[in-house]
C-alpha cells in the first residue's frame, strides 16, 4: 500500500516543459510516484507546444506552474519575486554563484534561468521540502539557484543532451551542490561518477517502461518477407527530426535497399530537420515509399507498433556531442513484440543484445544499416526469435513499476536532515 505523504512534505519538480509527447518516460514517472502516495509539484520552465497529451498525463494530478519562459514577458512577476526573496539568507549566496556562472556562460539563457529561480523560490508552496529536476542543464540550472534561496537541498535526474553537451566545470559544480544524481544508462553514470567528487552521489537508474500500458502484443504474425507486391515489409521509426537520430543516415540505408525487396517506411514523430528529410527522400527516389505521420498521441504509436514488422533506429553521437541515453522507443517496440535493428549508441546495447534479441551496427555505418534491414526483411523466423526474446528480457529487467521504488525512497527520505551543506 502506498505510504500517504502529509501537506509538510511536497517535492517540487522542476521540468524543461511539461507536457511533451516526447517525454512519455517522465510522465509515468511522476504517476508512479503519486500511485504511491508522494505528493508532487511541477514546475515548467516551457508551455507546452504539442497539440495533444498522452493519457497518462490526463491521469497526473499534480498542479503545474509555468515560470515565465521570457523573463521580458512578465517582468513584474519577475520583480515581485526578487523582492520577497531578497532577504532571505540563502540569496546572497546565489547571486554569487549566478554572478560566476555568468562570467562563464555570458548568455540571455544564464539570465532567464536566474529570474526564473527567482519565481520559483518566491512561488514555491510552504509545504515544499525539496526540489528535484529532470535534466542536468536548464532545469537543474533553476533548481540549484531556488534551491540556495530558499535553504533547502535538490537532486536530479540526468538522461542525454542534458550531459554530454554541458561544459565540465558546469557539470562538476552541480555534482558537488546536489545531494544525489540519478541517471538512466551505465555510460552516464562512469562519466558523471568521474566528474564528481564523491561518486556515490552518482546512481545508475533505468526508467524502465510501465508495462501495464504496454499488454504483450499475442495477434503477431511474422509472415511478410518483401516479396510480395501486395504485403510490403513495414519498417517502423519513432523519434524526433533532429541529428543525434540519424534520420538521414536511415534514408540512404533504406534507398540501398534491392529494388526488388517490397518495403514501405513509417515515421512517427516532429521535429526541425523533418522539412529536410522528406527533401533528401524526394533526391533518393523513395518518397513514395515513406509515411511521415508526425508527432502522434501514444494510443497511435501503439496501434503502428502492432502493424509493423520491423522497428529501426539509426541513433548516433551529434556534432555537438549530443546522443540518446536509453530510448524509450526501443522499450516500446519490444514490448509488441517487434524486433528492432539499431546502432550500438551510449546505452541502446544495455538493452538490445546483438544477435540475441536484435541486431546492432555501427553508427553512421550506412552499408551495415542497409544490410540488417535486408537480413530481417528476408527472414521473417529471425524476426519472431528476436521479438520473443527482447520481450521476455525488456519485462524482466525494464519494468518500470518494479524501477521505481528506489526513485520513491529517495524522494520519500525525511526532510529534517542536512542536504547539499544546507539544512532544510
Amino acid at each position: 500500500m502506498p505510504i500517504p505523504e502529509n501537506e509538510s512534505s511536497t517535492v517540487i519538480v522542476v521540468l524543461k516543459g511539461y507536457p511533451r509527447l516526447s517525454e512519455t518516460f517522465i510522465a509515468q514517472e511522476l504517476l508512479a510516484l503519486e500511485q504511491r502516495g508522494l505528493n508532487l509539484s511541477l514546475v515548467s520552465l516551457r508551455h507546452p507546444t504539442d497539440k495533444s497529451t498522452h493519457p497518462v498525463h490526463e491521469e497526473i494530478s499534480a498542479p503545474v506552474n509555468y515560470l515565465p519562459e521570457y523573463l521580458y514577458q512578465e517582468p513584474l512577476r519577475v520583480l515581485k519575486s526578487w523582492w520577497k526573496v531578497r532577504h532571505r539568507p540563502g540569496y546572497r549566496e546565489a547571486w554569487a554563484v549566478w554572478r560566476k556562472d555568468l562570467r562563464r556562460d555570458l548568455t540571455s539563457n544564464r539570465i532567464r534561468r536566474f529570474g526564473q529561480a527567482l519565481v520559483l523560490a518566491a512561488e514555491m508552496p510552504e509545504a515544499a521540502k525539496t526540489i528535484y529536476a529532470h535534466f542536468l542543464h536548464t532545469p537543474a540550472s533553476v533548481a540549484r539557484y531556488a534551491s540556495m534561496i530558499a535553504g533547502m537541498g535538490w537532486s536530479c535526474s540526468a538522461h542525454a543532451k542534458d550531459i554530454w553537451t554541458t561544459p565540465e566545470w558546469e557539470l562538476r559544480e552541480k555534482l558537488a551542490d546536489l545531494d544525489w544524481l540519478v541517471t538512466c544508462t551505465s555510460v552516464n553514470a562512469e562519466y558523471l561518477g568521474e566528474l564528481s567528487a564523491d561518486n556515490s552521489k552518482v546512481e545508475l537508474m533505468y526508467h524502465g517502461l510501465d508495462l501495464t500500458r504496454f499488454p504483450e502484443y499475442v495477434s503477431r504474425s511474422y509472415d511478410r518477407d518483401g516479396t510480395d507486391l501486395k504485403a510490403p515489409v513495414e519498417i517502423l521509426s519513432v523519434g524526433r527530426a533532429v541529428a543525434k537520430k540519424g534520420y538521414d543516415d536511415l534514408l540512404t540505408a533504406l534507398a540501398a535497399l534491392p529494388q526488388e525487396l517490397n518495403w514501405r517506411f513509417v515515421h512517427i514523430g516532429g521535429g526541425p530537420l523533418l522539412g529536410d528529410l522528406k527533401a533528401v527522400a524526394t533526391k533518393l527516389g523513395i518518397a513514395d515509399r515513406i509515411d511521415w505521420r508526425g508527432a502522434l498521441p501514444q494510443r497511435e504509436v501503439l496501434a503502428a507498433l502492432q502493424s509493423a514488422d520491423i522497428f529501426v533506429l539509426a541513433s548516433r553521437i551529434a556534432d555537438d556531442g549530443d546522443r540518446d541515453g536509453l530510448p524509450n522507443v526501443l522499450m516500446e517496440a519490444q514490448s509488441q513484440k517487434l524486433p528492432v535493428v539499431a546502432t550500438n549508441v551510449s546505452a541502446i546495447p544495455e538493452l538490445v543484445i546483438d544477435g540475441e534479441t536484435g541486431l546492432l551496427v555501427p553508427e553512421r555505418n550506412l552499408a551495415a544499416m542497409t544490410a540488417a534491414l535486408m537480413r530481417l526483411c528476408a527472414e521473417p523466423a529471425l524476426r519472431e526469435q528476436f521479438a520473443e526474446k527482447g520481450n521476455k528480457r525488456l519485462r524482466e529487467l525494464f519494468d518500470a513499476n518494479d524501477l521505481i521504488g528506489k526513485l520513491y525512497k529517495k524522494l520519500h527520505a525525511p526532510s529534517d536532515e542536512t542536504r547539499g551543506g544546507r539544512k532544510t
